[in-house]
């Protein structure tokens, strides 16, 4: 797999994902798919965020500073992110296409 060019402070982001599938006040529902060995570019999240994997196998996210962390989807899982992280990109370790749900959480429940 090949390495990505580094990303540099003022370097443009790519999206959260490849298309946002709904949208309201309270969240935002990202489609991610990656073909095998694919990648996704890199981008920041600024919102808290739950991952949904569809497809199981494992991802290699990287962070702009040189850090490396291994994911392994397993489809029926919830993953949460409190916290949105650092500038990072996605590689598809697998030879099967990637795909999962990203909801970020715009707004706090309110009290009925």
């Amino acid at each position: 797999m090949q390495e990505g060019p580094s990303w540099k402070q003022g370097d443009p982001l790519g999206p959260i994902g490849n298309k946002v599938l709904f949208e309201n006040e309270h969240i935002r529902v990202w489609r991610v798919a990656l073909p095998p060995k694919g990648h996704q570019p890199w981008h920041k999240h600024h919102l808290p965020y739950l991952i949904i994997p569809i497809s199981d196998g494992e991802c290699e996210m990287r962070f702009d500073d040189g850090r490396k962390r291994k994911i392994v989807d397993i489809p029926g899982e919830v993953i949460w992110r409190g916290d949105p992280g650092p500038v990072h990109e996605l590689y598809n370790l697998e030879d099967e296409n990637f795909l999962t749900i990203l909801v970020e959480v715009k707004a706090a429940e309110t009290s009925k």
